[in-house]
């Protein structure tokens, strides 16, 4: 609804060149965290800011299972700064969810994102190549350096060669540290591809 919408907040410029951090002013420029440390992948967008109403309805999705808002989620991030700065991948591949945890929820949140958010690529978008075979602590109860701890040897390609010499884009929710994307973009780097970058539907400011 319209007061909903005058609630959210899009991530524009000036904003990290690699990680898309937002700024509050100036230019674009490669922000701390990201001149200090290397990711894994090329790029990194989110569409945006992850605040009340997007907490709620990304929150609703991923533990609710209501898809009622999904079509909406989806047209507000086509419609991003950071959407238009992807390059067109060879691959889509969304952050896979333990087998566990997947069975638990019953779907996984980022490749509903991933078909919604890309229906021209609907056939780009593959489950099979990379998997989480380690079950691991939810991430938002953990720091940074705990999550990137904690994610070590948690992921895993079943077919690298889907990845050799190609471009992907790793879709998910939320970019919180970027400790999630980052060791997937790692493995999927090890795996021979040429490029990786990655969009969240939202991300932390």
């Amino acid at each position: 609804c319209k007061d909903c919408r005058e609630q959210i907040t899009p991530v524009a410029q000036p904003r990290c060149e690699c990680c898309g951090a937002p700024f509050a002013a100036g230019a674009n420029h490669l922000c701390g965290p990201c001149l200090k440390q290397h990711f894994a992948f090329d790029l990194a967008r989110s569409a945006l800011i992850y605040q009340p109403p997007i907490t709620h309805l990304i929150s609703a999705l991923k533990y609710q299972g209501r898809l009622t808002g999904l079509s909406s989620l989806a047209a507000l991030a086509r419609a991003s700064e950071g959407f238009r700065d992807l390059s067109v991948p060879d691959l889509i591949l969304p952050v896979p969810l333990h087998q566990n945890r997947l069975r638990e929820r019953g779907f996984n949140q980022a490749l509903l994102l991933a078909r919604a958010c890309f229906p021209e690529h609907r056939a780009l978008i593959n489950t099979g190549v990379l998997q989480r075979h380690r079950q691991t602590p939810p991430q938002t109860t953990l720091s940074g350096t705990f999550r990137r701890r904690n994610l070590i040897g948690s992921f895993s390609l079943i077919q690298p060669h889907m990845v050799n010499n190609r471009k992907i884009l790793l879709v998910d929710d939320v970019f919180t540290t970027g400790s999630t994307v980052h060791e997937c973009a790692r493995i999927i780097r090890e795996g021979g591809a040429v490029g990786v970058e990655v969009f969240t539907l939202a991300r932390t400011s």
